[in-house]
């Protein structure tokens, strides 16, 4: 969950200046507010996550012990690849996350026959993401997908419309599986350079190179 730190500052002189930093994740906005607290000029130290709550500090602190066991901080690449003249679509997703302070990323494509054009190649790859979540145990929790499918993106944002029924199946299997699960997905769009690790697991699959792995992150 990214959350963002708010607090009034006040002089020696008692000037008071509010003060918001950028997005950040838990485990930092919670060292950093802490920090804040010990100049002892901080005042009404709350913090804001990404549906405008807002938290204190023993709040937070609290939601971070129940959460360490279970993966959290998940952010979910997928893409999808169609060859029209075989009708073979592959589909792939990297997912990362954090459990017991460990970061970890995950690798998961698939080959599958029954698709008929790219766009339900991609729809496929993020559901197949969200049961690897499933099997994951991640769940009411807030995770952002990445994907660089403007369609897809685009459609699940509702800022297009989805015409196609096929299309509006696969939407509605999305949407009963992140509600299913208490999701609360944050769709981002990027191009293709930025998705890169997850395209090259769909074009594996389009060439029946299975691959499952999960790896330990290296600490920065």
């Amino acid at each position: 969950m990214q959350i963002k730190i708010e607090w009034t500052y006040t002089t020696a002189k008692g000037t008071e200046v509010f003060f918001q930093s950028e997005n950040m994740t838990v485990e930092k906005a919670v060292l950093v507010a802490e920090d804040i607290e010990k100049t002892g000029r901080a005042k009404h130290v709350h913090f804001i996550d990404h549906q405008e709550s807002s938290w204190k500090l023993k709040e937070l602190k609290k939601y971070m012990e129940g959460i360490q066991t279970e993966p959290h901080n998940v952010t979910v690449y997928f893409d999808g690849g169609f060859d029209r003249e075989s009708r073979h679509s592959g589909l792939g997703c990297a997912i990362y996350y954090d459990q017991n302070g460990k970061s970890y990323r995950l690798r998961k494509n698939a080959a599958v026959d029954e698709l008929k054009t790219n766009n339900e190649a991609e729809y496929a790859a993020l559901h197949l993401a969200l049961q690897e979540l499933e099997f994951l145990g991640v769940h009411h929790l807030p995770v952002t997908f990445i994907g660089d499918s403007q369609v897809v993106i685009n459609q699940l944002k509702d800022e297009w419309p989805c015409f196609e029924e096929e299309l509006s199946r696969w939407m509605d299997r999305i949407e009963e599986k992140t509600h299913t699960l208490g999701i609360q997905p944050d769709y981002q769009l990027v191009g293709r350079k930025k998705n890169q690790e997850a395209d090259h697991l769909a074009s594996q699959a389009l060439k029946n190179i299975e691959i499952m792995s999960t790896i330990e992150l290296d600490a920065e």
